[in-house]
């Protein structure tokens, strides 16, 4: 994969996506249906994926695509391929939260190693540069005329105060319990794969998740934090958490900056 030239054309496609689904986002109806595991889609998913796909398709023809809204892509089988979420957080965008995103990654023999993530109600958006850094980007956000970058790190946390981030939708008395095992200065909710992004910044030191996730809404936040100096490993046995997996779906996971002390499960 050159990653000079897939770098632009991920950036350009979430942003493109992005303006698409704020357009529907100040509208007034959003399209809201329910999919077969009853989970909701709306015209902004629908929307961004048809966008990002073809872009991605038509950029590179050869590499395997898997998208969350098409569910034929769901039985690719490849050592490399590009894997997105048009719209991750669609629960946030139904209430108008704002912490929603769009996620494009690429994955490379079981682990994502280019990324972006772009919050458009919340104008931020962070990405892998083609030599694996993470940045964030500021300003106008130009699809075709890169801003200015910031490169973002991991925070070097005392274990003995830490930051944590949780999901907003999906917080639970798992979560709640494993949180306690830490000792805590300040703990935040956030919705979507902005959560990893917290954590490679150094908004937050800890990000535990004890619920089901696809690999379609963690790999491109995985690859920011990964590109930021952080980990994202398994919540059973802290080893690293493997993409391509059969069905896609994850385990739980703990993404951290490496040096908070993890506690087992």
């Amino acid at each position: 994969m050159d990653y000079d030239t897939l770098v632009p054309v991920m950036r350009r496609l979430a942003i493109e996506a992005g303006h698409r689904i704020m357009e529907i986002y100040g509208s007034d109806d959003f399209g809201v249906r329910a999919k077969s595991d009853d989970s909701p889609v709306t015209a902004a998913d629908e929307a961004a994926d048809a966008l990002i796909s073809a872009g991605l398709r038509a950029a590179f023809p050869d590499i395997a695509l898997v998208t969350e809204e098409q569910a034929t892509t769901h039985g690719s089988r490849a050592e490399t391929f590009l894997i997105v979420d048009p719209l991750d957080g669609t629960k946030e965008f139904i209430h108008r939260r704002g912490d929603f995103t769009v996620n494009i990654a690429l994955v490379e023999n079981g682990t994502p190693t280019r990324g972006v993530v772009y919050a458009p109600a919340r104008g931020r958006m962070f990405y892998t540069l083609p030599d694996g850094s993470a940045v964030e980007e500021t300003g106008a956000l130009d699809p075709e005329s890169p801003g200015k970058t910031a490169p973002i790190r991991v925070s070097q946390p005392d274990n003995g105060a830490l930051l944590v981030v949780a999901s907003k939708s999906h917080r639970d008395q798992a979560t709640d319990d494993y949180i306690s095992k830490y000792a805590v200065r300040d703990s935040k909710s956030a919705g979507s794969s902005l959560k990893f992004c917290l954590v490679a910044t150094g908004e937050a030191d800890l990000y535990p998740r004890v619920g089901r996730t696809m690999e379609w809404d963690t790999a491109a936040g995985h690859a920011v934090l990964a590109g930021a100096g952080g980990a994202v490993v398994r919540f059973d046995d802290h080893r690293p958490l493997r993409y391509g997996k059969d069905g896609f779906a994850n385990p739980f996971f703990i993404a951290h900056a490496p040096g908070v002390d993890l506690k087992p499960a």
